[in-house]
């Protein structure tokens, strides 16, 4: 007898020999016929797989080559079946009177300012932002400033995020602007995502200038007249398919 339960008579009745040959055993009558139990699905396993899931571009942008970059990172993540890009910019720390005196153009209305809470509810995360002196501009760092409540609970922890920029010159830091940016990552904890040499081919071309690294897409700015290549915007495109990409299988792990 085993340790916790009993082993009982079965009333199941025996066939005889040429019943069982024949197949024609018959079932006993206190013997019950039950169905094959249904499968279940692990339900919270089931709603990642299922559920839209949701990568913020997060950008500052003063005179638009970054939001050009972002717009077109958004038709690569919207690309791959079950997952969503939402744009957002970050907020302003110039004043208006500077802003005109740069002639910074005016910001398109129908994005909306992200607060540090809201990142919180993103599945992924790409952020973009011009150069100064081979950094992240100071309003994107203002907005990581504001992520300390966030940074002490670690709610961003494991979530996958990666950079895209924007420089002056073909030496401005393309690579390097991103590569600072690493260490705000590093501090919540979150999973640097980079493109690599995933675009294949586009990442050795060299008949015409154009921006992006291994560490995300980028454009040349030049004065602030210069747009973006059909190069530079390819790019963006496939580092946003690459990203859904990484957060689906991420959220089937």
């Amino acid at each position: 007898m085993g340790k916790g339960g009993g082993c009982f008579p079965s009333k199941k009745k025996h066939p005889t020999p040429a019943e069982d040959a024949a197949g024609t055993a018959p079932v006993a009558a206190d013997e019950e016929i039950q169905e094959a139990p249904a499968i279940t699905v692990n339900s919270e396993k089931d709603r990642s797989v299922t559920a839209t899931l949701k990568v913020f571009i997060v950008f500052y942008s003063m005179y638009g080559h970054v939001e050009k970059l972002a717009k077109r990172m958004k038709k690569g993540v919207n690309g791959v079946e079950g997952v969503e890009a939402v744009l957002y910019r970050i907020p302003e720390t110039l004043s208006d009177d500077v802003l005109e005196h740069m002639k910074a153009p005016p910001k398109d209305p129908e994005i909306p300012e992200l607060t540090a809470a809201e990142l919180a509810t993103a599945d992924g995360l790409l952020f973009g932002f011009p150069t100064r002196f081979g950094c992240m501009a100071a309003q994107m760092k203002a907005f990581f400033d504001s992520t300390g409540q966030l940074w002490r609970e670690q709610t961003l922890a494991g979530k996958p995020a990666g950079f895209f920029v924007s420089t002056g010159t073909q030496g401005g830091g393309q690579e390097t602007t991103a590569w600072t940016a690493i260490t705000q990552l590093a501090h919540h904890g979150m999973i640097f995502v980079p493109i690599g040499y995933t675009f294949g081919a586009g990442m050795f071309e060299m008949d015409s200038i154009h921006g992006g690294s291994p560490y995300g897409a980028g454009v040349y700015a030049g004065d602030g007249s210069r747009e973006p290549t059909e190069a530079e915007l390819d790019l963006a495109e496939h580092q946003g398919k690459y990203m859904a990409g990484m957060v689906k299988r991420l959220s089937q792990a």
